[in-house]
């Protein structure tokens, strides 16, 4: 395992004066994700969408909220309490950021709250959909709930008084309580108690057809049974979110499992950054709340209705594909589809005639990626995998096949990040399912997160060892894969395979990163590769050349690259950003960024890919793979991008220049760091939807020597006006 000084980051030079950029130039980090968050919501306030897609995003903007505040929050949060008051990129010291973060983000949790209060709401029970409170319910419905109590809530729950002889108790993270006081009729003393809303049950109960309560107010409505002869004077719903965030010493790698075991212990007990509490709580009551965690006044979110959108998410499992978007299932890829079959397709034979450009959820995953590690581990001839682990589903089948190979005495190697945020316990778990069938597993290099999605074959083809390389953009987890966007290369070039076994040697064993061939690796090399080919767009320019790159990522924030990218607009080089999240840089601004456009596409699924294009005077460079334009990424963690051949080139350049055309419903980042929604044309026309345009482009199968990249975009855009070459 290599130390971190044997993997050097890229360093640059400060800026010459000529290229001196305005102090002003980076919009703050954590404003922008906050306006990506409100762009999450503004699809909730959406009332053209399906009803129950609305309900999704606004469970999706809650949960969203959640992490910000348990990582980024409670990261400011601690910057704060230790004193460091460096400013940021943006020009901003931590306090003025936190302040702001504060006012933002409990302004857009009101919006979303009259969102759910006053618009969703009533069109669920428009739709035969009710919510109800307790005093709602119908006689026979509350006896129905009172047996549902008594047999599978009471049992499970547990009342903490708090007195002197009773301290307050720990309250977890995101866990939903009941503040209730109560009144001793002998001596009239008030007292306080707390009853924690059991997450192991559904939030939702179901007391009839599509008629629902919430769990806490069936605990509400019971709490007599849980404080006998004592007379419940009042009761509040109430959220905390505490630090998550994870600090674990790396130096002794021998007990790195043990040591994020024990700091996953420590995570509960994190200090709190958020009180949730109903609008209506008692003052006394929130001050005796808020005394005991301590938190500051700006801290406390009071909310109208209910709390915690995230757990709306369960009306999703209702039967109404009425208010639903229509069901998509993916296709196998028409590259490997050769004919219309029931029977899988051999994926390692197909690989072996031509490279498979794969595009998911668009191109199913279970019959590429997965049916092509599968069959690689069932395989005889197959002498070896090696796989690296990021994020997996809690029933994956990538693991499993990795378990049958090493079953089948194949050598196995699997490089599992077990630090991968918030899987944690999760990784852990199948790191050490994996060892007892045998495999190998590492957890990469000291110091850094390994996010490279790669996956490699070794097989004897007629006594010659060839070598079966995935790369993708995205984690191999197939329950994500049917909801996430990302591009996959199959590919069995040579090049790339020497490039991928020898970043597998240097991941498992010791050693200096070397160069590589069709590869651009993270953190030695990828700042500056990215840089100098921004630099190289500049040069053809000044040689007469046309210049243009375009960039897809989830978040870009690094202050070299975006300096880059402004100095290429300086020349005229064309600048297109195709961004789902943050956005540090100021796009249109006249002397440094005119020539650059900001673009974000929200929808049914998570625009997740990273494509990093470059014109390259008609010599076409495009890099897909896993990292963004993150200090983490750059500097922090082993990424991969990949060279694409030019037919698929062609293929991922269109969909980007579909996604940025002025026909295509996006969102607009001005120079102010405002987004401005842009879906409706002049005549209040829908403009086009990028991903349903996606989903409907069905292809023909054809044979593979046919079929060396999916089909290209041309006949659909020119339909719809929108195809033109850069």
């Amino acid at each position: 395992m290599c130390h971190p000084d044997q993997v050097m980051a890229d360093t640059f030079p400060a800026p010459s004066a000529e290229t001196t950029l305005p102090s002003d130039r980076f919009l703050d980090r954590e404003l922008s994700w906050l306006a990506f968050n409100q762009r999450v919501l503004e699809l909730a306030q959406d009332q053209n969408m399906e009803l129950l897609e609305r309900v999704k995003y606004l469970s999706i903007f809650a949960s969203n909220l959640d992490e910000f505040f348990m990582v980024r929050v409670a990261g400011l949060k601690r910057r704060l309490a230790t004193g460091i008051a460096k400013k940021t990129i943006s020009g901003m010291i931590p306090s003025e950021v936190h302040n702001a973060v504060l006012a933002q983000s409990y302004a857009a949790m009101k919006r979303a709250s009259e969102t759910f209060n006053d618009s969703i709401l009533p069109a669920l029970v428009a739709s035969g959909i009710k919510i109800l409170r307790w005093d709602e319910l119908t006689s026979d419905e509350r006896q129905a709930m009172s047996e549902l109590f008594d047999q599978q809530v009471f049992p499970v729950l547990t009342p903490l008084a708090v007195d002197p002889s009773h301290p307050f108790p720990y309250i977890s993270g995101l866990s939903m309580n009941l503040a209730v006081t109560v009144k001793n009729p002998i001596t009239g003393n008030e007292l306080f108690a707390r009853v924690k809303v059991p997450p192991s049950l559904p939030r939702f109960i179901e007391v009839s057809r599509q008629r629902f309560v919430p769990l806490e107010d069936v605990i509400a409505g019971h709490l007599d049974k849980l404080f006998p002869g004592m007379q419940v004077l009042q009761y509040h719903a109430f959220r905390i979110t505490r630090n998550e965030e994870l600090d674990v010493e790396e130096d002794d790698a021998e007990n790195l499992l043990q040591a994020l075991e024990r700091e996953l212990m420590r995570r509960r007990f994190g200090p709190a950054v958020r009180l949730e509490v109903e609008n209506s709580i008692d003052a006394h009551v929130l001050d005796l709340i808020v005394g005991e965690l301590g938190v500051g006044s700006n801290e406390v979110f009071r909310l109208n209705g209910l709390l915690d959108h995230e757990s709306l998410l369960e009306f999703m499992q209702l039967q109404r594909d009425d208010l639903k978007a229509p069901v998509f299932v993916a296709r196998t890829s028409v590259a490997l589809a050769e004919v219309e079959s029931a029977t899988a397709p051999d994926v390692l034979d197909v690989m072996r005639h031509h490279e498979i450009l794969l595009h998911h959820p668009y191109d199913s995953f279970s019959t590429s990626m997965q049916l092509f590690l599968e069959q690689a581990s069932n395989d005889p001839n197959v002498l070896a995998i090696k796989q690296t682990l990021y994020r997996t589903s809690g029933d994956s089948p990538i693991v499993d096949a990795l378990i049958n190979a090493a079953q089948l005495g194949k050598q196995v190697l699997a490089v599992v990040e077990i630090k991968a945020r918030f899987d944690e316990q999760n990784n852990i778990d199948w790191s050490r399912k994996l060892e007892e069938a045998g495999v190998h597993v590492v957890y990469g290099i000291v110091g850094l997160k390994t996010h490279a999605k790669l996956c490699l074959v070794v097989r004897n083809d007629n006594g010659k060892l060839n070598r079966y390389v995935h790369i993708g953009t995205g984690n191999y987890n197939p329950k994500t894969a049917r909801h996430y966007e990302d591009y996959g290369l199959l590919s069995t070039d040579p090049k790339v395979g020497e490039d991928v076994a020898s970043l597998f040697n240097h991941l498992s064993g010791y050693g200096v990163q070397g160069n590589y061939n069709r590869l651009i690796v993270a953190p030695k090399g990828l700042r500056l590769g990215i840089v100098e080919r921004i630099e190289r767009e500049i040069e053809h320019i000044k040689n007469g050349h046309q210049g243009y790159i375009r960039f897809k990522c989830n978040s870009i924030v690094d202050e070299t690259i975006i300096d880059a990218l402004y100095r290429a607009s300086q020349a005229g080089v064309k600048v297109d950003i195709f961004v789902r999240g943050i956005c540090a840089l100021r796009p249109g601004v006249a002397g440094y960024s005119e020539n650059i456009q900001v673009r974000s596409v929200l929808g049914r699924f998570l625009e997740h890919s990273r494509i990093y294009d470059f014109a390259n005077a008609g010599d076409r460079e495009t890099w897909i793979g896993s990292p963004d334009l993150m200090h983490r990424n750059l500097d922090r963690r082993v990424e991969v991008l990949v060279r694409m051949n030019q037919g698929a080139a062609e293929s991922i350049v269109e969909t980007i220049d579909l996604a940025m055309s002025d026909n295509t419903a996006s969102w607009h980042l001005q120079p102010t760091g405002d987004w401005s929604r842009h879906h409706r044309d002049e005549n209040g026309e829908p403009l086009i939807d990028y991903q349903e345009l996606l989903i409907n482009r069905h292809p023909v199968a054809r044979s593979a020597a046919d079929a060396p990249t999916p089909r290209r975009l041309d006949t659909i855009l020119n339909k719809v006006g929108l195809f033109g070459s850069h």
